[in-house]
């Protein structure tokens, strides 16, 4: 009987042994697996911050350092990311201009816009005219892809796919580079206004610096 017992605890050491033995490899094994791809991705986050870094608009409101805390880079190609934020803050730009236009400077003749509240004019226009709102910037992306397919361009290398003015060839390289950097600080600060329009208009008295009735 002793033997027998004996022999039973040998049998079931050695299968916890062994199990512990699977067990320990399948772990080493998966961090092995996992290895490659880790540092695979820190490859590719610098690389990606790199480009980035080489971009013109890391200046002192963020420490001349790459101002990136959602790791957004590593998603988003550089060239993509610029053109995107030009144009948003292109459009951001005009949309300031837009907000103070009617109250300050006046509204032209219309039988349907009847407020100068821009949220308000926003669902009192006709239709119509966000027909025709649509198809004038179906024209100007039109306009900026054909121009880029000719070899121009919108955010400043090289020739200017639009420049209706031909101010950008009478420049010199200091002088574009001021001018972008310019273009690209007042767009950004024109995106973060805007932003804070909206939110004033809605939650009155979220942005400090706004009056309660802003609109």
């Amino acid at each position: 009987t002793n033997l027998f017992y004996s022999t039973c605890r040998t049998i079931r050491n050695e299968q916890f042994t062994m199990k512990t033995a699977v067990a320990f490899l399948t772990v080493v094994a998966g961090a092995s697996a996992f290895a490659p791809a880790a540092s695979n991705s820190r490859s590719t986050a610098i690389k990606a911050a790199t480009e980035f870094e080489n971009l013109p608009g890391i200046d002192i409101e963020t420490g001349k350092k790459f101002f990136d805390p959602l790791n957004l880079s590593e998603w988003i190609p550089a060239e993509h990311a610029r053109k995107a934020e030009l144009s948003n803050g292109r459009s951001a730009m005009l949309a300031t201009v837009g907000w103070f236009w009617p109250a300050k400077v006046g509204m032209f003749a219309s039988d349907d816009v009847t407020t100068t509240d821009p949220v308000d004019a926003i669902m009192q226009a006709d239709p119509q005219w966000w027909a025709q709102f649509v198809i004038f910037c179906g024209v100007i992306e039109a306009i900026k892809y054909r121009a880029e397919q000719d070899g121009g361009s919108f955010t400043g290398e090289g020739d200017p796919a639009i420049d209706y003015m031909n101010q950008w060839g009478g420049m010199n390289d200091a002088q574009k580079e001021t001018m972008r950097l310019k273009e690209l600080k007042n767009a950004r600060l024109a995106m973060i206004g805007f932003a804070s329009f909206v939110s004033a208009h809605f939650i009155p008295g979220s942005v400090p610096g706004l009056p309660a009735d802003f609109h």
